[in-house]
């Protein structure tokens, strides 16, 4: 690898903004906090909005498009007759 040339490779503390989850990996973000792990080291600091812990589709909330209160049958029933036509 050339010298000078490619961004810092180091580890990084991930913050989830929406439940407080935090989780350690290493990344070339560039931060300017810091924050302190369960285990006591000091990290650069990158805050989230939504991880894996606290988005829709990892957590099963996630609502199912055919579940919406019959708004996807009444689409399918008046558009499958001009579509046979």
């Amino acid at each position: 690898m050339k010298e000078g040339i490619h961004p810092e490779y180091r580890e990084i503390l991930f913050v989830d903004l929406s439940n407080g989850f935090k989780f350690v990996t290493r990344s070339t973000v560039a931060t300017k906090e810091t924050g302190t792990t369960e285990d006591g080291r000091e990290l650069p600091l990158f805050k989230l909005d939504t991880s894996s812990e606290s988005h829709p589709f990892y957590t099963g909330t996630q609502k199912s498009v055919d579940n919406m209160g019959g708004r996807v049958e009444k689409f399918r029933n008046r558009y499958s007759k001009t579509a046979s036509k």
